[in-house]
């Protein structure tokens, strides 16, 4: 999927010798193209984002130490007002050319993955980093998927006395078995 943004790095680049042995690249997009990407992460609007990423050399590839920050706004899941909201991350991410030996294997049908282990380095198709690409990434990983205001909150169910069945057996919620129809849940503000 092509991202409307891009801000990329030849790994060679990476490789040349500097002071401190690193490169350091500050990203931030221009308004247009934050209009662009609220579009295409589902947003409502995008004021900020920027990005330190530190860039070292690692055996024949490249780690990736970023920072970044972000102000969306989006509707709220409940009320559909505008919801601000400010949003960080730190990542690290290692990247290897196509055909090195850190290069992780093809997965065998049965595989243990350790959730707190470290993640593969990921594979490079050309000798290019796309470091906006890793910054969207990790935006779209913290952006809630059904935001709400912190005010709204769902109201529980009670059980209707004197009929048997779960707690939601004549709930104002789920299935009306007589009518065939589905209601969502009642919300009522917090207080």
């Amino acid at each position: 999927m092509t991202t409307p943004w891009r801000d990329t790095i030849r790994l060679g680049e990476i490789r040349r010798p500097t002071k401190d042995g690193a490169v350091e690249r500050r990203l931030a997009p221009d308004e247009k193209t934050r209009v662009a990407l609220a579009r295409f992460l589902d947003l409502e609007r995008l004021d900020a984002l920027e990005a330190i990423l530190r860039l070292t050399p690692w055996f024949d590839g490249a780690r990736l130490d970023g920072r970044w920050a972000a102000t969306i706004t989006q509707l709220c899941g409940v009320s559909l007002d505008p919801l601000e909201t400010t949003l960080s991350g730190h990542f690290v991410v290692h990247v290897v050319p196509a055909g090195s030996k850190l290069a992780p294997a093809e997965i065998e049908p049965e595989v243990v993955l350790d959730p707190e282990g470290e993640d593969p380095p990921d594979v490079l198709e050309t000798d290019v980093i796309d470091l906006a690409g890793y910054v969207i990434e990790h935006l779209a990983l913290d952006i809630d998927p059904f935001p709400r205001a912190g005010e709204l909150a769902f109201r529980q169910a009670r059980p209707v006395e004197g009929r048997q069945g779960s707690a939601m057996t004549g709930a104002k919620t789920g299935l009306n078995h007589r009518a065939g129809t589905v209601s969502s849940p009642r919300l009522t503000p917090c207080g």
